[in-house]
Order: C-alpha cells, then sequence, then structure tokens
C-alpha cells in the first residue's frame, strides 16, 4: 500500500473558489484544490502556502485548520495502472490570498489556476477533494470530519 501526506487551500472568496487543473502527462485532466503532498520533514501548515504558491502564483496565509480526509484508493481505482492501493490522508485548511497573480505551475502538472463559481462546480469533472474541501468550508464541523464523497461521474479519486 503506498500512502500519501498531503495539504489542501480551500479558498473562497465573493461566492467563487479557487481551483487548479491537474493536466498530468498522459492522463485525462481534472479540477482540484491548490495542494499537494508534504515534503519530508515539512510541517503540512507550510506545505499548504507553498503548494498554493507553486500551482497558482498567489501568497497565501492560513486561516484555519477544516479537517482531515483520510481514504483509501483501491489499486484498481488508481489513475496508472499496476500501482498499489493508496491510503491518502489530506489536510485541510482555509486559506486567504494575500497577494501574487494567478498562473499555471511553472514545469509542473498544474496547467491553470482559476477562480470558479460555486454555482459551477458540480459541473466540472473534478477530483473528491474539491467536495471534500467545501464540504469542510460549509459544513465547519467541531470533529473535522465529513462523510466520504462518492467517486463517480464526474467525481473521480
Amino acid at each position: 500500500m503506498d500512502l500519501r501526506l498531503a495539504a489542501y487551500a480551500v479558498c473562497i472568496e465573493d461566492g467563487r473558489v479557487l481551483l487548479a487543473r491537474h493536466a498530468p502527462p498522459e492522463e485525462e485532466s481534472n479540477w482540484t484544490l491548490p495542494g499537494g503532498g508534504v515534503e519530508h520533514a515539512e510541517d503540512p501548515f507550510d506545505a499548504v502556502i507553498r503548494e498554493v504558491a507553486e500551482e497558482t502564483g498567489l501568497e497565501a496565509v492560513v486561516e484555519r485548520l477544516l479537517g482531515v480526509d483520510s481514504r483509501v484508493v483501491p489499486a484498481g481505482e488508481r489513475r496508472l495502472p499496476g500501482r498499489p492501493e493508496l491510503h491518502n490522508v489530506g489536510i485541510f485548511y482555509r486559506v486567504r490570498v494575500t497577494g501574487g497573480r494567478l498562473r499555471p505551475e511553472p514545469d509542473g502538472e498544474t496547467a491553470d489556476s482559476v477562480w470558479i463559481p460555486l454555482s459551477e462546480v458540480a459541473r466540472l469533472g473534478r477530483s473528491s477533494l474539491v467536495d471534500i474541501g467545501l464540504a469542510l468550508a460549509r459544513t465547519a464541523p467541531p470533529t473535522g470530519h465529513v462523510a466520504p464523497v462518492p467517486v463517480g461521474g464526474l467525481v473521480q479519486h
């Protein structure tokens, strides 16, 4: 089993959410939250700010911890065939943009970063991380946990 610890940014302003279009080589692109893997010895709090800057060109500050999502992606549902199941632990933070300018990730897998009206998110091909982050931001559960998001149709792992 693979294990991934990641930090994700939920940035909502004026009825819009900041999303990044993940476009890895030889795979179908989808929309996701800015964020990604926590590096060795890196604090997830610092990782989410680094990831926002790398993927979007924006500077941000963490406003609060929203919650943690832990899920196992079966081997047969991984984007790359032949990989073992993946245990993904995602830490979600509410962030606020303080500066910078939107741009694609240089030499990375984020092809685009845009502000999307919340009312349009349901029509996007997206990662389940988007739905999890928005549910955490909307409900602010005291436990920091929301029910699992079903995967299928426009919502993928």
